[in-house]
């Protein structure tokens, strides 16, 4: 199992949109984030942090229906 590692977050939002994921907006210190699915939308907000801790990071991945190995391999 791959750990998930501690990054800034825009090294975080660029591996998301190589994913798929969109910005829709910025509120203050929070990146809002979408990605549709054929039969959903997903939603995730990423706090733009240096670095985002890897507890808070590893919860955006669940999110996003991610493992940390393919997220590492997006980086």
């Amino acid at each position: 199992m791959t750990k998930v590692p501690s990054l800034n977050y825009q090294k975080v939002i660029k591996a998301l949109r190589r994913d798929g994921w969109i910005v829709i907006r910025q509120k203050g210190s929070h990146i809002r984030l979408q990605k549709r699915l054929p039969n959903e939308m997903l939603k995730i907000t990423v706090p733009a942090h240096h670095p985002i801790k890897r507890s808070t990071l590893s919860h955006i991945l669940k999110q996003a229906r991610l493992s940390a190995s393919e997220f590492n391999e997006l980086l």
